[in-house]
């Protein structure tokens, strides 16, 4: 089926809320936030000037009616990534294949794509979608990304539910006019608890656009460890959101790996809402070749007792340029709380350029908070060292490398995304 590519209008909107078979409320969500796109102002990262970025791309009907035959048709890379159950594949206009246990399913997990939700469970979706984590009017491209929202997962664990195994969602690009506006939502309820795995590969030919929002809502005394491995292409720009929202005694782990070739920009963002909330942030980047790549990383504490933690380890090559800008900020009321990070770049090259800059904003008195920063180039000492044992230079840089993500990659709670974290590194190094 051939796939057309519209305009970015309000018939456009209408169009593809149709082809999804979506109820009125969904369209009015999206009418509403495309009306808004139009008088919001672009997000302004600091230190990275974005004005000639291409954030919206061709859009496109995301939609057919064909299916997956069988996982065996997909690429090497993306059947790679995949565990023997508990997964969601989706690929640009096709329909989302998805594989949930039966142990799963009896205990209420609801794990499918973001339209089938929308479609099914909109009792939920309306409760959720962009309320308490990213907000719809936040500025442009998140009015956008509301407008637009052609792929995505959702996922509730029920209350008390405790899975033992990952969900894991693999989501490929394989176009290039690519128009990416993934939303990714998942709840965990009271006292439960699951690990979630989410995957972004594209081909190495595709080019576009990556618009993408992640929701993490977690409950009283609940805990979600989430994993990402980021691959998109060099002729992909990617703009993403990862906004977590974590209740009383709730627990959230991000291990987050941003290996896409193309401008990136980050935003990766905690609320510890409620009394002894905890949430912990580690992330590690290499970029390589022009790339311009900006994150910025924030945890803010609400709730008393919150501790909240940073952990970023970034490499630079060729001309490539990074800016890391970690926040704490302790807000008025929540005494007793930790606030902690630590940001480092390497530069391996004249060329390259990093930035970071670590930010602590205190409003209470009876807390803890600290903060690292360091940018540099290889020690050429260790250079020397590791040349003189008759290592080639090219080797001994990927052993430095690998040794400065390590304190990172090691440190990361899901086993799944360390190794392809290492798998992805060792490739990029090369």
């Amino acid at each position: 089926m051939a796939i057309e590519t519209q305009s970015f209008n309000e018939e456009y909107v209408r169009s593809l809320s149709g082809v999804l078979g979506e109820p009125e409320w969904m369209l009015a969500f999206r009418l509403q936030a495309l009306a808004q796109a139009d008088v919001l102002p672009m997000p302004k990262p600091d230190k990275t000037n974005i004005s000639n970025w291409d954030f919206i791309g061709e859009m496109q009907n995301p939609i057919t009616q064909e299916e997956f035959t069988s996982i065996d048709t997909l690429n090497n890379d993306v059947k790679s990534l995949l565990g023997e159950d508990n997964f969601i594949v989706q690929q640009q206009n096709k329909k989302a294949v998805v594989k949930l246990s039966e142990e799963y399913q009896e205990k209420g997990v609801l794990f499918t794509d973001i339209h089938t939700a929308i479609r099914e469970h909109g009792d939920l979706i309306q409760k959720y979608l962009m309320k308490m984590g990213v907000k719809v009017d936040e500025n442009r491209l998140t009015a956008l990304h509301a407008a637009f929202i052609n792929n995505g997962v959702f996922v509730y664990v029920p209350k008390n539910v405790v899975l033992d195994a990952p969900l894991q969602s693999v989501i490929a690009v394989d176009d290039e006019n690519s128009a990416l506006y993934s939303h990714v939502l998942v709840v965990a309820d009271d006292n439960s608890a699951l690990t979630f795995v989410e995957n972004y590969v594209a081909d190495d030919s595709s080019k576009g656009i990556a618009n993408i929002t992640v929701e993490v809502i977690v409950g009283q005394n609940a805990q979600v460890m989430f994993g990402a491995v980021d691959t998109l292409s060099k002729g992909i720009t990617t703009f993403i959101n990862r906004r977590g929202v974590v209740g009383r005694d709730g627990k959230l782990e991000w291990a987050l790996g941003y290996m896409n070739d193309g401008d990136t920009i980050s935003y990766n963002l905690t609320d510890l809402v409620g009394d002894g909330s905890y949430g912990d942030t580690k992330l590690v980047t290499i970029g390589r070749g022009e790339q311009k790549q900006n994150f910025t990383t924030t945890t803010t504490h609400f709730g008393k007792r919150s501790e909240g933690f940073i952990l970023k380890h970034g490499v630079q090559k060729d001309s490539a340029a990074a800016i890391f800008n970690g926040i704490g900020k302790i807000e008025h009321g929540a005494s007793k709380s930790d606030a902690e990070q630590t940001s480092r770049v390497l530069m391996l090259s004249e060329k390259a350029r990093g930035d970071a800059n670590p930010m602590l904003l205190i409003e209470e008195d009876d807390v803890m908070a600290g903060h690292a920063a360091s940018v540099g180039r290889v020690d050429p000492t260790q250079l020397y060292y590791l040349m003189s044992r008759g290592i080639k230079k090219a080797e001994a840089e990927r052993l430095i490398i690998h040794g400065f993500l390590a304190p990172v990659v090691n440190e990361l709670p899901i086993k799944e995304v360390r190794e392809q974290l290492v798998e992805v590194i060792e490739r990029k190094v090369k």
